[in-house]
């Protein structure tokens, strides 16, 4: 019974602090752009192509 009257308080402070970590993470607009990172994943980058081959043609 003891063990119940320590993990309680803290079962209820980590919810606590999720829930005030969620709002934060709200407040700063992490949720906004929730397609733009699958979209980045599917677009090549021609950039980091081109230096691949300069290097390869330098050696």
């Amino acid at each position: 019974m003891s063990g119940l009257a320590i993990l309680i308080p803290i079962a209820l402070f980590m919810g606590l602090c999720g829930l005030g970590f969620f709002f934060w993470a709200m407040r700063n607009g992490q949720f906004e752009d929730l397609e733009g990172a699958s979209h980045r994943v599917l677009i090549d980058d021609e950039d980091a192509g081109e230096s691949s081959e300069n290097s390869d043609a330098e050696t």
